[in-house]
């Protein structure tokens, strides 16, 4: 049964859709995070550990609220790593296996990167597809990212 709550079929799929691609995004950050928890060396191996553990959870939590909120608006998600890949905005690095402050530099510009492209989309959700719900929600998402860049921009300074 599909949603009767004020918007239009056309705006929910588009809310849908944009919401596709920023799971994709998430999806592959995730990833992207985990595979440098996994790899990480050096110096500073276990504080770059354990923030990468942090950040991964996090990306974890957000992933699965995205989700549900696709669900919300009648729709089902996606789920298989083709479709994360045929919809993200990020690069991903097979085979590369970066130096610490590379991988900091790297995490840090795909977060950057997404709160660029969420502002985008918060103002198609609340310009265009009239859908405060998810317009509130994003904000919330893209506030993550402020953070967890500005954590990994002070490794960097």
């Amino acid at each position: 049964m599909k949603p009767s709550i004020g918007i239009t079929q056309e705006r929910l799929d588009s809310s849908v859709s944009l919401l596709s691609v920023i799971l994709s995004d998430e999806v592959t950050l995730y990833t992207k995070t985990r595979k440098f928890h996994w790899n990480v060396s050096g110096e500073s191996f276990m504080e770059l550990h354990k923030l990468f553990q942090a950040q991964y959870s996090e990306l974890e939590e957000t992933i699965d609220e995205i989700a549900e909120r696709i669900g919300k608006l009648g729709s089902k998600t996606i789920g298989t790593m083709k479709e994360f890949g045929e919809r993200t905005r990020l690069k991903e690095s097979p085979n590369v296996y970066p130096s610490q402050k590379q991988m900091l530099k790297e995490l840090l510009d795909d977060h950057e990167s997404l709160i660029v492209e969420l502002r985008k989309d918060i103002e198609t959700c609340d310009e265009i597809n009239n859908d405060a719900g998810t317009t509130d929600f994003l904000t919330g998402v893209m506030e993550q990212h402020e953070t967890a860049a500005w954590v990994l921009r002070r490794y960097l300074n």
